[in-house]
Parts: C-alpha cells; sequence; structure tokens
C-alpha cells in the first residue's frame, strides 16, 4: 500500500538530498501496509515528485522523538515542538530509499481521481 503525503518544499527537497530522513506527523496511518510514500510538494510547486520507502514508524513523547531523530531532522527542534504543541504521542516516519521523478506531475496527471491535495495524506 502506498500513502499520498503532502509536504513542504523545502522538506521534500532536504529528503530528496537525502539530509532529511524522518518526516514527523501528528496522527498516522490507521493501515500498517504502507510501505512507501509518494511525496506531493505543496504549493508554490505544487506537485508529486518523489516516491520514498518506509523503513519504520516511530512513535512517543516529542522529546524521545526528537532525540531518536535529530540528526536526520531536517527541522530544528523549536520548531518540531511548535508542531507537536499540545500532543503527548507524535510520529516520525523512518524514509529510505527515495525514488525522485524524472518529470514530476500535477495531482490531476498523477491520478486523475484525486481531486485537491491532501491535508495531511490519503492511500493510494
Amino acid at each position: 500500500m502506498k500513502a499520498l503525503l503532502s509536504i513542504k518544499p523545502e522538506y521534500v527537497r532536504q529528503i530528496i538530498a537525502g539530509t532529511k530522513k524522518y518526516e514527523y506527523r501528528r496522527t498516522i496511518f490507521a493501515r500498517q501496509d504502507v510501505s512507501s510514500i509518494v511525496i506531493y510538494s505543496t504549493l508554490p510547486d505544487g506537485l508529486v515528485v518523489a516516491e520514498v520507502e518506509v523503513k519504520n514508524i516511530l512513535k512517543g513523547s516529542k522529546t524521545k522523538i526528537w532525540n531518536d531523530t535529530k540528526s536526520f531532522s531536517g527541522i530544528s527542534k523549536a520548531a518540531l515542538f511548535d508542531y507537536f504543541e499540545n500532543k503527548e504521542e507524535v510520529y516520525a516516519i523512518e524514509l529510505g530509499e527515495v525514488t525522485p521523478f524524472l518529470e514530476p506531475k500535477s495531482l490531476k496527471e498523477f491520478n486523475p481521481a484525486i481531486k485537491a491535495a491532501p491535508q495531511s495524506f490519503i492511500y493510494i
């Protein structure tokens, strides 16, 4: 199973470059069989740009998640803690091999059934 995730362009560039190896989420997939993520780079890009393997999903307090992932977080501690404000338990998706698309596509070109960019993610 794949999931399409909306990710800010600055983080997409870091993921493709290999300097960001964790994607942080307040909520996580209900399905256990998500093996890869298709990356939608949000506006101003507005394009589906890559696919990345899901290696693992970490769950814990924001302090634990920060301590376990900070070397490849791609984000400051303050920004991470702001993102997770008022959340007791948070998630970090450990990213594996990244396959950038040679020709990024709009959502409509990628999958005509997808009418709008997901707020967080959708299964595809």
